[in-house]
């Protein structure tokens, strides 16, 4: 097997793809749990080299603060405020050319492997702006205003990073370009993950001691994200997560993450233990380090620190889907650039009224709205990150209708057109069949057995993709929000496209609210509109096989 060729299924995709929907689904489930997505090493080389040139570029660009960037001297300078400082502004720019979260193949991009610039660049490409009827920003295509506010952005963070200090005149351009990016177009601003890095880069600006304010931003990442997982779906994604894990390869592990493999797929005793454990320790982590600050560090440091590197050890050797690798680094290198470096400095120390203000809104009040009404926020501004929690869509087209899409402005073609640069048809076939295999394996992906029936009459006439690789062709960016492929982008790829009834139809499920125990859901068609909206009961999720049997 070479470098670049993926596990194949243990089954026929030609033959597959021909199979009814329960059938299908029942195999490509079976064959995940033993196989995960089949990942090439090829594909893991590749999240290698990419993390290294983050870091060396990271180097290179303390490098222009005198005393800061030689490598043989990291040891001494690493922790320096203003290297910390670059770390986020790189960061920023490292996602919002397109080369972090959502990139490469396993995300569903395989040639080329990132979108970001080469669509956010690119005038007439599709874009979701925040308020299609907004002057000058609105519409539903890129248009050279927006692209130069992208370049605007790019320039000034550019300009920040070679600087020698890092100061408000450098900042300020950047924190009033994220935003009116923003209302443009919410793909750039989510693939800036400007919750987290806009956020800290206000801290910069709005406070003196700005070292407080970061040390909140990095205590509701790991707060919000253990929060959100208080669910009944991180059992499956620890399933998941395992058997697709590199270093997790054994089949008698991954057998045993399942109650009754391959009868029963639903987590086993061991898996919601794993879950438990995980969320406790993404929960222990902020509330350790939150102690440490009233204790004057110590001890409760030390273990702070080794709780947080246990937590993001285990996100980053299973490579999760989505692969935020580098996301994982720098948010280990801020627990030791804010916690570690300054003991002394208490979250509770903002100088500043309207930075408290600020960060009530982003820190509190943001992802409070977004586990209870998930619908309305982003589940990335709610942090709640890989809890398996997530709105989703699938888009069904029938025959060949999906040649429709492309009459989009896009980089990505479609994508068996990607994979025919690499492989035969059965290859990328089984490829993207284990796309559906991952979305099944999650607790809300055991809806679509009862929702594809109610969407289509004949499903075997139908063309199934994700939502994700429809978003990562049509905007250009992808990871595991489903608010970017519903609705507006929906109404945006018909009026481009111009889809007869019945040649598309789309299922959008939202997450699961806290507190309620049920998951709304849409299905419509491209040219009529909404043809069925309901709920869904997680408990009776919960009974189900990923391919719809109790």
């Amino acid at each position: 097997m070479g470098v670049l060729q993926p596990t194949p299924p243990p089954y026929d995709p030609l033959e597959w793809v021909r199979l009814p929907l329960v059938e299908r689904a029942r195999l490509v489930c079976q064959s995940w749990a033993l196989q995960g997505y089949g990942t090439p090493l090829g594909a893991y080389a590749l999240h290698v080299v990419k993390v290294l040139f983050y870091i060396g570029a990271w180097i290179f660009f303390c490098g222009f603060t005198p005393g800061l960037g030689p490598w043989s001297s990291i040891g001494q300078w690493w922790l320096e405020p203003v290297a910390f400082q670059k770390a986020i502004l790189w960061s920023m720019l490292f996602e919002g050319l397109g080369l972090g979260c959502g990139s490469g193949p396993l995300t569903g991009r395989y040639f080329p492997p990132i979108g970001g610039f080469l669509y956010f660049l690119r005038p007439g490409t599709t874009k979701l702006p925040m308020f299609r009827a907004i002057p000058l920003l609105g519409g539903i295509r890129r248009t050279r205003l927006d692209v130069t506010l992208y370049l605007l952005l790019i320039g000034s963070l550019l300009r920040a990073l070679v600087a020698p200090e890092i100061d408000s005149a450098l900042l300020v351009p950047i924190v009033v370009l994220v935003p009116l990016l923003g209302l443009a177009d919410r793909t750039i601003f989510l693939a800036l993950r400007a919750e987290h890095f806009w956020t800290m880069t206000m801290c910069f600006v709005l406070a003196g001691n700005w070292i407080a304010g970061a040390k909140d931003v990095q205590l509701a990442l790991w707060f919000w994200a253990g929060f959100s997982k208080l669910n009944h779906h991180f059992p499956a994604v620890v399933c998941v997560m395992t058997s697709n894990g590199p270093f997790t390869p054994f089949a008698w592990l991954r057998k045993r993450m399942y109650r009754d493999y391959p009868r029963d797929l639903n987590p086993s005793t061991l898996a919601r233990w794993m879950a438990h454990a995980g969320t406790a320790l993404e929960l222990a982590v902020p509330a350790v380090f939150l102690f440490s600050g009233f204790a004057g560090g110590g001890w409760s440091l030390l273990l702070g620190v080794v709780l947080m590197l246990m937590l993001h050890a285990y996100i980053t050797l299973n490579v999760p889907m989505g692969v935020p690798i580098e996301w994982n680094f720098i948010v280990v290198y801020s627990g030791f650039a804010l916690f570690w470096a300054h003991p002394e400095i208490s979250p509770f120390d903002v100088d500043s009224l309207p930075l408290a203000l600020f960060l009530a809104i982003m820190l509190v009040v943001l992802p409070l709205v977004g586990n209870l009404q998930p619908r309305w926020v982003s589940f990335l501004v709610a942090m709640r990150y890989y809890a398996g929690n997530w709105p989703y869509g699938v888009w069904l087209f029938r025959d060949h209708s999906y040649r429709k899409l492309d009459r989009l402005v896009k980089t990505a073609p479609w994508v068996y057109d990607q994979l025919d640069r690499f492989y035969d048809r059965p290859t990328a076939v089984g490829l993207v069949g284990k796309v559906m295999g991952f979305r099944l394996m999650h607790l809300h992906g055991r809806a679509l057995p009862m929702l594809i029936p109610k969407a289509v009459d004949h499903f075997e006439q139908y063309e199934y993709l994700d939502g994700e690789i429809i978003a990562g062709l049509a905007l250009g960016w992808n990871f595991g929000d489903g608010h970017l492929h519903v609705e507006p982008l929906l109404r945006a790829i018909q009026e481009q496209c111009d889809f007869a009834e019945g040649e598309l139809r789309c299922i959008f499920v939202e997450s699961q609210p806290f507190l309620r125990s049920s998951m709304d859901y849409r299905i419509f068609d491209a040219k009529t509109g909404l043809l069925e909206r309901g709920t869904l009961d997680v408990n009776m999720l919960r009974q189900r096989q990923p391919w719809g049997e109790t």
